[in-house]
């Protein structure tokens, strides 16, 4: 479900769990590939299809090549904008930190770099973290997201006690680690994005006027009192627990998981509906 990386980074989704044999290098797609120039750095994105714009978000250590069993099927559909975020895939950060909210305002210039009003947005793991923070601090944005394995605190109360000990025993080991080699350096940046943050208080969910498909696996990495509870707490949310899914619903039940995301983006919503 998750590899390790040098530091046993938690939330680095082996690309190969989801890939396979592609016929189309998704993330490396020079057809569709473009850099965006936003906040001082150059974001790289792919884009695929036409209609309604739809924002994927990664999880931490992936790119947009994590979504090669997501994008086929919303290109039919949406024009698809596949983000790999800062200090991801082929998007370079010369930061020495990141933060969720750093992520979610790079969102917001992306979208405005594209000319873009609003959008749809599904995102996975730390994609999902960084969906609700954009829902929640450029709400103009975001028409309804999607989140998968989400989480707004960073400790044993909200991640599964096996992922919270590799994620200590990952610190233990990086922190006196020069990482003077700059891709070590890089991943020690993102796998210290996992261990500080995020630091999203409940409360401040309600600010999310959006509508929400809140997700996880019913074997998640995530604790699903910590889902549910983020359910309970948005506004105007929908709530669905996957039978037989770890932390990877997106590949684990791909056919299952694009058609109830796709029927939640197309749902005529009663303007006073806030639970399904």
């Amino acid at each position: 479900m998750l590899r390790a990386c040098l530091l046993l980074l938690p939330f680095l989704l082996t690309s190969q769990l989801a890939l396979g044999q592609q016929a189309i290098p998704y993330g490396h797609n020079p057809a569709a590939g473009k850099y965006a120039t936003v906040r001082g750095l150059k974001l790289y994105y792919e884009t695929y299809g036409t209609g309604a714009p739809l924002l994927l978000l990664h999880g931490n250590g992936g790119s947009s090549q994590d979504f090669a069993k997501t994008i086929p099927y919303f290109a039919k559909k949406y024009r698809v904008i596949a983000l790999d975020s800062r200090a991801h895939g082929q998007s370079v950060d010369a930061g020495d930190s990141l933060s969720f909210e750093l992520l979610a305002d790079d969102c917001a210039a992306l979208l405005a770099h594209l000319r873009l009003d609003s959008a749809y947005v599904l995102g996975w793991s730390d994609g999902g973290i960084t969906a609700l923070l954009l829902a929640q601090r450029h709400p103009e944005k975001v028409k309804r997201l999607a989140a998968t394995g989400a989480n707004l605190w960073p400790d044993s109360t909200a991640l599964m006690p096996e992922l919270w000990q590799q994620m200590r025993r990952g610190y233990q080991e990086g922190r006196s680690q020069p990482f003077t080699d700059p891709k070590r350096r890089n991943d020690w940046k993102v796998f210290l994005l996992d261990w500080r943050h995020p630091h999203v208080p409940l409360a401040t969910l309600a600010q999310i006027k959006a509508p929400a498909f809140i997700i996880a696996g019913d074997r998640d990495v995530i604790r699903p009192e910590h889902t549910v509870a983020i359910y309970q707490h948005l506004s105007r949310a929908w709530l669905w627990i996957v039978p037989n899914s770890g932390h990877a619903t997106l590949h684990e039940h791909a056919d299952v998981f694009n058609r109830k995301v796709d029927e939640f983006f197309r749902a005529k919503i009663p303007l006073g509906a806030t639970r399904y």
